[in-house]
């Protein structure tokens, strides 16, 4: 017959392998993302490549690399999130390992008290038992006590056996960890080296076309498209906060009418109203609310806006807002960062939903500093401002459900 403490060795061990193979899975995946991110990027790069010299000086060469950039933008954040699970993961286990080691010492403790206490007065048996004893019935209470004592010293005994097992197999997870910590760590180091090279890259070829009629003219039919990719974008927020809506309400009165404890995730939807107690109102920050960025200045209102160097108006969603060298760009309200997206003409696209179903956009943006899903309060630094034919410049939106707002009206006065 197995003993327990052979079966907590075993289901330990199976343990083991199965939380080893689940990482390694878990890796795998990641590993895949990865490499399916890295062979967009080089498959752009090959274009790049290919074109003729006089090409490499053309806005669709811009919109390569920063195609490229958003791509890399993804990976750094992916390495960046990961590192971070990481980092928690082995506080986890550091924890663990501390809890047991004081397991272990008080099991060595108790088993080392029985020791003295058996080298002191010797062994006792059962026959000692009844013939020191003044009655049966306290001959009998002995015999007890003595054989849970020892049954109970057996068991602290096999306890810091499987406890020295355990804390073996979490010494060796731990330090499995920091390694993975470490390659992390040297990846997103090297994601983040090759993106500041594109992004030079980029300005360079940037600042050798600004002037060129031709580039400015298919840069303006970019953010035309742009407007209307953007504007299905908050369409389709909008919809799946809905769909989302009533999948709980669906789900509370199905809970209702069986009686059944509501799901933890009812009303969790936060693309649906971001109810959380600490969560500014977005509607009461009209006329003082924070600037995205802590200096600039307006040069594209919202609404129609004429370039003088083509003779054309086009429309503005939202307020162009020029900047200095590597400005951060601030969210202006607690909120869920629902989308991050590379739009032609815009380049990388951050979209944050605030109660009240509003939503604020921001775009023309180099790195990124958050990921989807993520909470943005008031204050947090969500990106840098990207480099265009118009310099520093920031695209800034502000939407109440599907009606685009005049962004200056809720920006503190300067």
């Amino acid at each position: 017959m197995v003993k327990p403490a052979a079966h907590l060795l075993l289901f330990i061990f199976f343990f083991s392998l199965y939380y080893t193979f689940a990482q390694e899975e878990k890796i795998e995946v990641k590993q895949k993302e990865l490499s399916e991110l890295k062979a967009e990027i080089s498959h752009l790069q090959d274009e790049l490549v290919e074109k003729k010299s006089q090409e490499k000086k053309s806005y669709s060469v811009i919109e390569n690399l920063n195609k490229q950039n958003f791509l890399l933008n993804k990976i750094i954040n992916s390495l960046r999130k990961e590192e971070k699970n990481k980092q928690q993961e082995i506080e986890a286990t550091r924890n663990q390992i501390s809890d047991l080691k004081d397991e272990i010492n008080q099991l060595k403790k108790n088993y080392a008290a029985y020791v003295v206490a058996v080298y002191k007065k010797g062994p006792y048996n059962e026959v000692e038992s009844i013939f020191n004893s003044e009655s049966v019935q306290q001959a009998v209470l002995r015999i007890q006590y003595l054989k849970k004592f020892s049954e109970k010293r057996k068991t602290d005994l096999e306890n810091l056996k499987i406890k020295k097992h355990q804390l073996d197999l979490l010494s060796n997870k731990l330090e499995k960890e920091k390694k993975e910590k470490t390659l992390l760590a040297v990846q997103k180091k090297n994601e983040q080296t090759d993106l500041k090279l594109k992004l030079k890259e980029r300005n360079r070829i940037l600042n050798s076309i600004k002037k060129d009629k031709k580039v400015l003219l298919s840069s303006i039919e970019a953010k035309k498209d742009a407007q209307t990719k953007i504007e299905n974008m908050i369409a389709e927020l909008i919809e799946e906060a809905e769909r989302i809506r009533q999948e709980n309400e669906l789900a509370s009165i199905e809970n209702d009418v069986e009686g059944n404890t509501p799901d933890e995730n009812i009303g969790k939807g936060f693309e649906i109203d971001l109810n959380f107690p600490s969560f500014v109102t977005f509607s009461d920050l009209k006329g003082k609310m924070i600037w995205p960025v802590a200096k600039g200045k307006i040069v594209k209102k919202f609404g129609e806006s004429r370039n003088k160097t083509l003779n054309t108006v086009t429309l503005n969603y939202g307020i162009d807002i020029q900047t200095k060298v590597d400005e951060n760009v601030r969210c202006v309200a607690d909120g869920l960062v629902s989308a991050i997206e590379w739009v032609p003409g815009y380049g990388n696209v951050i979209i944050i939903t605030h109660k009240g179903n509003y939503r604020t956009v921001y775009s023309h943006l180099d790195e990124i500093f958050v990921s989807e899903g993520e909470i943005a309060k008031t204050g947090t630094v969500l990106a840098l401002v990207g480099e265009g034919l118009d310099g520093k410049i920031l695209h800034f939106e502000i939407w109440k459900s599907r009606d685009k707002q005049d962004p200056e009206l809720w920006l503190a006065k300067k």
